[in-house]
């Protein structure tokens, strides 16, 4: 039963191949993102000590996980653009769960995407002078199922903000854009929500934008108890 899921995450990941020659120039420009926000970082919280209780070095490993899964705490499947182009039609002919498609079609990239550039990133971290080992065993543990919660909560969004594009009739390209911007900001996956002035943080942490972010990544750097 699972064969066709799998067969499904297998095409998606071997897309990447032949959809550009030039996808790992993607791959090239994270690596420099997550490298200039390292530096960033370093001038900003050089000699501050523990801010908000986050050391540099918890903030730079904070960074770095952020950016290894990123794809999984941002969790974007492609359905806007199935709905833009009317693909989204044929899916519901298949002999598959409309939600299970585009589970597995995004668990397919993910694969790829972790291969290509989140294991290189993290065999580079000696080289960024950032530790990517987790705080301790127990947060570990716990930053899997939270991981896990936060891709589900993400997927959940994902149709979400699809039927609202759908109900206001809103272009595919706005809606993307106010989605990636709120899930950025909100979910921590950019700046640590704890390091936001005025106490902004403590507010967007109720939100469920912050789940998809910003709990795996406090549970893994030891800075924020798991529920």
């Amino acid at each position: 039963m699972l064969r066709k899921y799998w067969k499904t995450a297998v095409l998606a990941a071997t897309a990447f191949v032949g959809d550009s020659p030039l996808f790992l120039m993607d791959y090239f420009l994270r690596f420099l993102r997550v490298a200039v926000l390292l530096s960033i970082w370093r001038a900003i919280l050089a000699g501050r000590g523990t801010t908000a209780g986050m050391t540099i070095g918890s903030v730079l490993t904070y960074t770095l996980i952020a950016e290894v899964f990123g794809e999984q705490l941002a969790c974007q499947t492609g359905l806007d653009e199935a709905i833009w182009d009317g693909s989204i039609a044929a899916r519901f002919l298949r002999p598959m769960g409309t939600v299970a498609q585009f589970a597995a079609e995004t668990f397919g990239r993910w694969w790829f995407s972790f291969s290509a550039f989140s294991v290189p990133l993290l065999l580079c971290s000696p080289l960024l002078g950032v530790n990517p080992l987790p705080a301790s065993a127990a947060a570990a543990g716990w930053f899997v199922p939270s991981l896990m919660l936060a891709i589900s909560i993400g997927l959940a969004l994902e149709f979400i903000f699809a039927a609202l594009m759908i109900s206001l009739e809103i272009g595919i390209w706005v809606m993307g854009g106010v989605r990636t911007a709120i899930s950025m900001l909100l979910s921590g996956a950019l700046l640590p929500l704890a390091l936001l002035p005025w106490g902004i943080g403590a507010v967007f942490g109720w939100l469920p934008f912050a789940s998809m972010a910003s709990a795996p990544l406090r549970i893994y750097t030891g800075t924020g108890n798991p529920p």
